[in-house]
């Protein structure tokens, strides 16, 4: 199932992008970003009590390179490992796009036995959960999980995806998928 026009030209140039490697990517990342929504947008706005935000949240799926496989954009509320099953559902519809997918890594969020055998029993890869390490308080850079917060930089940097002003959680998925479809243009100029 395909999400428009937005969602095939974002595929289609990030295939072209990946030129040099294999066309499907053999691992993806998968994390999740609370937003605040602006003051007029009450359809599917929550509230998310870890990071204490009143608004949206994104839930992206990227490849190694950073570029986006899939987005969902739900209520703050819903909770991380619901939001990863849609999203994972919707990498899954891809279909030969990523016919070479056998790893998903994610934050401990999504650790939990019963979300790890979900994604194995449907969409048929392992959850490989990255965590900080007990004894660092301080930044650190994790293993893989950095290419998904690059990507949400990334999209920081378009000033209509710092807040989320849309009405309709679909186009707030519409204007990722166009965000970053800029990115890469820039990146093929």
């Amino acid at each position: 199932m395909e999400h428009g026009l937005a969602s095939m030209t974002n595929s289609g140039i990030g295939s072209e992008l990946m030129r040099p490697r294999a066309a499907s990517p053999s691992e993806a990342i998968i994390d999740s970003q609370s937003v605040k929504s602006a003051a007029m947008v009450t359809e599917e706005v929550g509230y998310d009590a870890g990071k204490k935000i009143k608004g949206r949240k994104r839930f992206m799926t990227v490849d190694t390179l950073g570029l986006v496989l899939r987005v969902l954009v739900t209520s703050a509320k819903m909770p991380e490992r619901a939001g990863a099953k849609q999203a994972l559902k919707r990498v899954k519809d891809m279909g030969t796009k990523v016919s070479r997918l056998t790893t998903i890594w994610a934050d401990g969020g999504f650790e939990g036995p019963s979300f790890m055998m979900w994604v194995m029993d449907i969409c048929r890869w392992i959850v490989q959960v990255v965590l900080r390490p007990q004894q660092t308080k301080s930044f650190v850079v994790l293993k893989k999980r950095w290419v998904v917060e690059r990507t949400f930089g990334w999209l920081m940097g378009c000033r209509r995806l710092v807040r989320d002003y849309e009405l309709l959680p679909e186009t707030s998925e519409t204007f990722i998928y166009l965000a970053m479809i800029r990115i890469m243009i820039r990146r093929l100029a």
